[in-house]
């Protein structure tokens, strides 16, 4: 039976955790009493015994920092938007897998990984409640590890207002679950404010385990036509040939597809693309690259091995003319 086997609070930072037999859930807030409740969206951090015992290494309760242990849930199968519960109430929204190495556990890496980088999820409270040890946990709306995860940002000053309907930003969304098989994990519409766009770019690329993040709107040259200045400011590492193949597709059927300003990249583990505000060139833009998301996105996740048109070519040698 899956169940909680520890539920650890802390009151400081860069200290163990304290082991109690029941705990308060606040929605929206986190663990009553812990140091991280209010401070982010990662309300709850949790980690699998059996995680811990194939790593080999003895760790007492609340030494990473977690807030539950628990047994028998396989957390390396939960993608964000996955939904735990917890006892007879408390639901939890998986928005986290792993975390980064600038954000370090209190304790020395095992074997070059440190544990809750390589194991933790953190999650959102949705439903609160009092958690006790040995209570019930089930997973309900699993979102597969393995499929991709996204996030649309529609940017546009009147859909903000409510002026017009965004009609780009879903017709994306539904192209991405079709062609892609990913899980849209929210839908978010932005003014055209250079500061605002840059916030929400670093919020998702930052904070949550998204694979794509694609911008819709604010590609041209009008004035309040930001997108790739803020996108600019985000972006690691710049792709320049998604922002080639985008404009060549489209500029087989219009040449105002010369005038998208639209650019693409990497920022931590997340690929943001720029695609133009209308539904017919935003949905066209996406479908000219989309063949090509699934191997660039497997790359990005760090998978090692190479696909057919990475796989070294085998020459066979040739016998000269003569010769046995």
């Amino acid at each position: 039976m899956s169940n909680i086997k520890h539920i650890c609070i802390g009151s400081r930072h860069g200290v163990a955790k304290e082991c109690v037999k029941q705990a308060e859930l606040i929605a929206g807030y986190g663990v009553e009493g812990d140091i991280h409740a209010g401070q982010n969206h990662h309300h709850v951090s949790l980690i699998a015994a059996e995680d811990l015992q194939a790593a080999k290494f003895a760790i007492k309760p609340g030494r990473l920092g977690e807030n539950i242990m628990l047994h028998g849930v396989d957390l390396n199968k939960l993608g964000i938007g996955s939904r735990l519960y917890l006892g007879d109430r408390v639901v939890l929204n998986v928005t986290q897998t792993g975390k980064t190495l600038q954000q370090p556990d209190n304790i020395v890496p095992v074997t070059g990984d440190y544990l809750m980088a390589r194991y933790g999820v953190f999650a959102q409270i949705e439903c609160g409640g009092t958690i006790r040890a040995n209570d019930t946990i089930r997973v309900e709306s699993l979102v597969p590890r393995e499929q991709y995860q996204a996030v649309v940002l529609t940017i546009s000053d009147r859909c903000s207002k409510g002026e017009t309907v965004d009609t780009a930003g879903p017709a994306v969304a539904a192209t991405l679950e079709e062609s892609l098989n990913a899980h849209v994990y929210h839908s978010e519409i932005v003014p055209d404010d250079e500061s605002m766009i840059v916030d929400k770019l670093r919020y998702y690329c930052d904070n949550y385990s998204i694979d794509l993040l694609l911008t819709v709107g604010g590609t041209g040259p009008a004035p309040r036509d930001v997108t790739p200045e803020a996108s600019r400011r985000v972006i690691q590492r710049f792709t320049p040939g998604i922002d080639e193949a985008m404009r060549y597709a489209s500029l087989a059927k219009t040449p105002f597809a010369m005038l998208s300003r639209g650019v693409s990249g990497i920022r931590g583990s997340t690929w943001i693309v720029n695609l133009p505000g209308s539904e017919r060139g935003s949905v066209e833009n996406l479908e000219a690259i989309i063949k090509a998301l699934p191997h660039g996105l497997k790359k990005l996740r760090g998978h090692p091995a190479d696909c057919d048109c990475c796989r070294p070519r085998t020459v066979t040698p040739k016998v000269a003319s003569g010769q046995a």
